[in-house]
């Protein structure tokens, strides 16, 4: 039995009978693949079997509430890439093609596959990421990107020392590792304001528009992609709850209450949940001030329940994580709070990938949260 080959045959069935294919081009295609295994070990995907599968991926994405559009992603086939310098190149495409003026496009780019010769890598967790910077005062930035900014230190690479310094990209080919600034225009950032309260914009908070994640790999049929980053659009919460939120992040929930003027004397006075809302509040009306695509979480609840209505008329089991698909905010106010869902893997997918450099485990203190 060859693993590989059983991964090839389930998916190619699967792919090709979603797209229409009859039996003849199933068999005609799944002979052409056997001989590609049995010659070279390996085998390649066409471009279509390359869209779908990572449109498949991305449906088959149990920690994603925003799988009603997996069928909108548009594939950037880079796979012939060799050097670090067009794969940049490509990144930057990307990130044009994505942005679109704001609107954004869900957007996925395949380098090449892993092989035993050689596997791409893209070090950044995501394209445009700001940097974490660690000084004898605690950390300037997002201390989500500490280790990583330091990694881009050693390689040479220089921040101004903001709280919004753009990390460069860090690509790795085989032996070949390099490091490249974004141009600015590429990186579209969005100005945090309250549409009633001006001292929110006398925070300076910032965010940028296109989430591209680029440090998982694609499987497909059997095939690693260990290079293929990926964006859809943000649901307000991923700024307004996590980033700027958390206390192990930018930590700003203080200093949104203050300038709201809530009092913080006793956790009873609820400073945290008023705070919360209005900085949702504050990051939803920035992004469509800016024409810039966000949804909201409970208009994303109920798009997943249309995914999931859809997913059934074609007979598909619908799968999920669900301690990622309740949204951060008012949780039990949307559908997904009182559904189960199973947390099987289905193929394709995309895959966490063990940390190409050293960083130490991130541990949560619980005083952070006083």
């Amino acid at each position: 039995m060859n693993p590989l080959w059983d991964e090839a045959r389930t998916f190619i069935e699967a792919c090709y009978r979603e797209l229409g294919k009859c039996e003849a081009d199933i068999e005609r295609r799944l002979d052409e693949v056997r001989h590609q295994i049995q010659r070279d070990g390996t085998y390649e995907h066409t471009f279509e079997e390359l869209e779908h599968g990572a449109r498949m991926a991305w449906r088959n994405s149990n920690r994603c509430i925003g799988r009603l559009f997996w069928q909108s992603l548009h594939v950037f086939d880079r796979r012939h890439l060799r050097e670090p310098q067009a794969m940049f190149e490509a990144i930057c495409e990307h990130l044009r093609f994505a942005r679109n003026g704001g609107k954004i496009r869900p957007t996925l780019t395949v380098f090449a596959p892993a092989s035993r010769e050689r596997e791409v890598r893209i070090w950044n967790h995501q394209i445009v990421r700001y940097a974490g910077y660690e000084t004898p005062h605690g950390i300037v930035g997002d201390p989500a990107s500490a280790a990583f900014t330091r990694v881009c230190q050693d390689l040479g690479w220089r921040g101004q020392g903001s709280p919004w310094d753009v990390l460069p990209v860090v690509i790795a080919d085989g032996g070949a590792l390099a490091w490249f600034e974004l141009p600015r225009d590429l990186v579209l950032e969005v100005p945090i304001e309250h549409p009633e309260h001006r001292s929110i914009a006398d925070l300076g908070l910032r965010w940028y528009a296109v989430p591209v994640l680029s440090d998982m790999a694609l499987i497909i049929g059997g095939i690693r992609y260990t290079a293929a980053p990926f964006n859809g659009w943000y649901m307000v919460t991923e700024i307004g709850a996590r980033n700027l939120a958390d206390p192990f992040r930018y930590n700003m929930l203080p200093a949104v209450a203050d300038a709201l003027g809530l009092d913080r004397s006793s956790d009873a006075t609820l400073w945290r949940d008023r705070a919360l809302v209005e900085l949702n509040v504050a990051v939803l009306h920035s992004f469509r001030k800016h024409n810039v695509t966000i949804v909201d979480h409970h208009t994303a609840a109920r798009q997943f329940a249309y995914f999931e209505q859809l997913e059934r008329d074609a007979n598909r089991r619908v799968t999920g994580d669900w301690t990622w698909l309740i949204p951060p905010l008012s949780p039990a106010a949307t559908h997904i709070f009182h559904s189960g869902y199973d947390n099987d893997f289905v193929l394709p997918n995309f895959v966490r990938q063990r940390r190409p450099y050293p960083a130490p485990h991130l541990r949560i203190d619980p005083s952070v949260f006083r």
